[in-house]
């Protein structure tokens, strides 16, 4: 059974930084490229960040550039998200998505991020 389960999130003021994890099993973690997503209340869904399997090489949106690190541990099979100089702008819900080309695709639950003051 495929899981994906998100931790980390929470409250932290404007500024501030949190580490986001994924733990992931059911699947062979080393060969799916990892992607986090989030959805701000009232949004849309949107594309964060990625990390290519075998390559490491990461991917970001513009918003989260110089401020967010993809990374994974395939020995753990776990994807991170670490966030610094959190705005309020970054209140979300993030999700974490496993991919293998062409159409194996899974999706965790989602750890809320709320950035307040």
């Amino acid at each position: 059974q495929v899981q994906l389960v998100e931790s980390g999130g929470g409250l932290v003021q404007p500024g501030g930084s949190l580490r986001l994890s994924c733990v992931t099993s059911g699947f062979t973690f080393s060969r799916y490229y990892m992607r986090w997503y989030r959805r701000a209340p009232g949004k849309e869904r949107e594309f964060v960040a990625r990390i290519d399997a075998s390559t490491g090489r990461t991917y970001y949106e513009h918003f989260v550039k110089g401020r967010f690190n993809i990374s994974r541990d395939d020995a753990k099979n776990t994807v991170y998200l670490q966030m610094s100089n959190l705005q309020l702008e970054d209140t979300a819900v993030y999700y974490c998505n496993a991919v293998q080309e062409p159409d194996e695709n899974y999706w965790g639950q989602g750890t809320q991020v709320t950035v307040s003051s």
